[in-house]
This record gives C-alpha cells, structure tokens and sequence, in this order.
C-alpha cells in the first residue's frame, strides 16, 4: 500500500469519528434541551396545579358561598334585597314589626302561647307585619339551623304569604322545635318532614326542590344581615315605628300549668296590642278572619315604618 492510500485512509477514518463525534453531540444537546424543557413544563404544571387548588382552597364554600351567589327572591317580598317581608290587609293603616329567629326557644314559647291572637290580628286587617329573621343563634350556639330554616321559609314564602305564616308556625311548634343547641334544622329532610304539616307544602315537588337546592340561600344570607336593624338583636322583639313594644312579664311559678302560661301570655300580649293601636272594634273589624292566612304586599307598596 502506497503511503498517499495509507494517509487517505488515516483521514478518512479520522472525519468519519468527528462526524460520529458531531452527531453524538448534537444528539446529546437535543436530549437535555428535551428534559429541560420537560422538566420546565412540569414545574409550570405542578405550579399550576398547586395555584389552582390554592384558588379552589381560598374559594367561599356553603354559606359564604351564599353571599357571593345571585340572588332569587321569594315572591310576596319588596324593598331592598327583597328583605321587607309585609303580610296583612293593604288597606290596613298600621303596622306592627315582629323580629324573630327560628331557632330561638322564646320566639317559640310566643308562637307556641300567643301565635294564634297575632295571626287572629291580621287575618281582621288590625294591623299588617313586617317580619324580620334573623339567625344569630347559628353563632351563639354553632351551625345552620336559622340560615337554613330561613331559606325554607323563603320558599314557602315564594308558593304564598298563608304557606309562610303556617309553615313558621309549624317549625316553633311544640311537635318539631329542637332545643336551640340542637342543630336540627340544618337538616333538609328535617325541614320537608315539618312542612307535610302545612297543606300548601306537603307534596309540593317546587317547594322541595328550592329546599333541597337551596334556592333562597342568597336571600337568606340578605335576611341575616339585617341583624340590628331598629337596635333590635333579641328575638322575639315587636316594634310599631320606632317604638318598642313591651309585654308585661309573666311570674315564675313552678306550679303553673302550661295551659295557666298560655292563657297569661296571651292576656299580656292582647293588653300589649290595646295599649299601641286601641281596642279591637269586632271579630271582624277590616278584614276576614275566616281566612287561612293575610294578604301579601302588593306590587310596589312601600313599607309604612320607612324602614330598611
């Protein structure tokens, strides 16, 4: 072999290992561009991952949830939010304030003794009511009862003012009122089991499904922040204007029937009423007293107190 054939072949092999060298090294440029790209996709994924659950962990839920929710609002209501809940004979000159919550043991010993003279007042056109929920309880005592219950009513209210009065009064009945430490109207299905009490409710598939779904939540949540309207933050409180209304107590005494008790309690509210608006001028006076409930606000009507 000649030294020219030995030297071509020498630098022939010497370009094939810098070309195998070259394509080594771009092969090996590419797989780490490759990871390093990988790897910057996953951190912006993991990223991305960790901000989104971030967002999903900073998000209102249940009842905060509710405030931020679009608020659908229960026929029969007016005002500001809808949170003037005005029952009774339009015509009606006057109109006494009742201030409540659900799960208040008071508001049900009222309900429970001296529902039926307040119901007796509106159904003869003496006076309208203005009622007000509130759901403070839910933070004196903890959970949701009042909130929900209140949404509930909102949905009775929502089928007629004659479904919300007999529905209200149902819930503070001696037959379903819980304990206040008890939470037991956070209950759905404790709520749709009170409301087969009242006619209009029971078998109602609309009723039951704004319960279920929670539908007046909003409206609830509007109800709630209403606490200390009028500097009222006890319940039950009745105001006519700005003037609060005050019933004569009734004595503590441990032999004191319950019958005794409802037959006082009932007196003192009646003495309480004549002394505001007058003696009641007949059975009948304004109104008719042999219907199940009182008329609702009429499109537009504004509250008589002025009040928000």
């Amino acid at each position: 072999m000649s030294n020219r054939n030995s030297q071509g072949s020498k630098q022939a092999a010497r370009e094939r290992i810098r070309a195998e060298r070259e394509r080594q090294k771009k092969k090996e440029r590419l797989r780490r561009q490759l990871v390093v790209a990988g790897a910057v996709v996953g951190v912006l994924a993991v990223a991305g991952g960790i901000g989104f659950a971030v967002l999903k962990a900073n998000e209102p839920t249940g009842w905060e949830a509710a405030k931020e929710a679009r608020q659908i609002a229960p026929a029969h209501t007016q005002g500001k939010d809808h949170t003037e809940i005005l029952i009774g004979d339009p015509k009606a000159k006057e109109t006494m304030e009742v201030f409540e919550d659900v799960r208040c043991p008071a508001c049900a010993a009222f309900e429970q003794s001296t529902g039926s003279a307040l119901l007796k007042d509106i159904h003869d056109g003496r006076y309208k009511v203005r009622f007000t929920m509130y759901t403070f309880i839910d933070g004196m005592q903890g959970g949701e009862g009042s909130k929900n219950a209140l949404s509930a009513l909102g949905a009775a209210l929502n089928v007629s003012p004659e479904a919300f009065l007999k529905y209200k009064s149902a819930l503070y009945s001696a037959k379903y009122h819980p304990d206040e430490r008890e939470d037991l109207y956070a209950k759905d299905s404790e709520l749709l089991k009170v409301a087969a009490d009242v006619p209009e409710l029971k078998g109602n598939k609309a009723f039951e499904t704004a319960v279920e779904k929670g539908t007046y939540d909003r409206w609830a949540m509007d109800m709630t922040a209403l606490f200390g309207r009028k500097g009222v933050k006890g319940t039950p409180t009745f105001m006519h204007g700005d003037k609060k209304l005050v019933m004569d107590q009734i004595p503590q005494d441990p032999r004191m029937t319950e019958a005794q008790y409802s037959q006082l309690a009932k007196a003192n509210f009646e003495k309480m009423i004549d002394k505001e608006f007058g003696p009641a001028k007949g059975k009948n006076s304004g109104g008719d007293s042999g219907k199940s409930g009182g008329k609702g606000i009429r499109e537009g009507e504004k509250d008589p107190t002025g009040a928000h």
